[in-house]
């Protein structure tokens, strides 16, 4: 009678690894199938991009916005949303690059995405008002020599 205890005993040992092995696999095969969570932003190569521009050694201003561009499309393409400042940087790119209206534009839309950053934009916004008036005026001026009558 033991040997048959010793076979139950060896049954149920061998079908409690069996069951340990199954839901081991089964919890592996589950897991694989949870997707990480999708990225709150699409930051892509600006963090590296802004830190060599802020150290002068990155890329003109035209290859800046080239990329931040791009990286701006492939996120719009992927329903991803843009990393805060991404937009301010590429309008000062846009500004570097002699492009004001598009620098508007880009401070203006980081105004829209982030809310927070508004006192900043509406500085830099200010800041290219200014600069933009006595160009303005020089262009008056110069208009009204060339036209004297004579």
């Amino acid at each position: 009678m033991s040997a048959l205890n010793d076979a139950g005993r060896l049954i149920a040992v061998r079908r409690l690894a069996l069951t340990g092995v199954m839901l081991t696999g089964a919890l592996a095969v589950l897991g694989g199938c949870v997707q990480a969570p999708k990225p709150l932003y699409q930051w892509g190569s600006f963090p590296r991009q802004q830190y060599e521009w802020l150290l002068r050694e990155g890329a003109t201003p035209q290859a800046q916005i080239e990329v931040l561009e791009a990286q701006a499309e492939k996120a719009r393409a992927s329903d991803g949303r843009l990393p805060p400042g991404l937009r301010a940087h590429l309008g000062l790119a846009y500004l570097s690059a002699g492009q004001p209206d598009a620098a508007r534009a880009a401070w203006q839309a980081e105004k829209v995405a982030f809310p927070e950053s508004t006192p900043w934009m509406d500085t830099l916004l200010k800041r290219l008002d200014a600069g933009a008036a006595p160009k303005a005026r020089i262009q008056n001026q110069n208009q009204t020599q060339n036209h004297k009558p004579a």
